[in-house]
């Protein structure tokens, strides 16, 4: 019996385990470098859409954030979602630090009425991809905003004010 390898990718509003996908986004890389982004889309939907269930009403929401993922793969630019909120990455293994960013971030996200998908990323691979070296560390909205520590309430608080600004906007 083979490992499945699922991908954890934000679908709409809702972060969601793909199956396949790193797998799919390497081969399309590899066939469709330079294809239309429609076509890269269909292709992707095809073929992610025989190990994952997508249901009919979900298809463009899908599509989209298969699109977003090649782009991120490959390195192009891309458009995140608008209006989903602040997108709030902590890395770590799970010690005690990582932790205790986590919870300050989601007492701040209630306290102040921020709408905002906080995740804990613990794999090793996905940390590796920001270049960091040092744990924990907290990105918002793609945006390295500290490593090697535990930042005071207070900054947490002035980033997540910048970061929800900017959405509204």
């Amino acid at each position: 019996m083979t490992d499945v390898e699922v991908t954890r990718i934000k679908v709409g509003k809702h972060p969601t385990g793909i199956i396949g996908l790193k797998e799919a986004l390497m081969a399309v890389a590899t066939e469709m470098r330079g294809a239309a982004d429609e076509k890269i889309r269909e292709t992707l939907l095809e073929r992610l859409g025989k190990k994952n269930y997508i249901a009919p009403n979900t298809i463009d929401m899908y599509g989209q954030a298969f699109l977003r993922e090649y782009k991120r793969f490959i390195g192009e630019p891309f458009r995140e979602a608008e209006g989903l909120g602040v997108e709030i990455k902590v890395l770590g293994p799970g010690c005690p630090r990582c932790e205790q960013i986590e919870q300050t971030l989601m007492t701040l996200i209630a306290e102040m009425k921020i709408e905002a998908d906080l995740d804990h990323v613990r794999d090793p691979l996905e940390i590796s991809k920001y270049g960091i070296m040092s744990m924990p560390a907290l990105v918002i909205n793609g945006e390295i905003k500290a490593t090697g520590g535990v930042p005071p309430k207070e900054k947490l608080k002035i980033w997540l004010e910048q970061a929800a600004s900017k959405i509204k906007t």
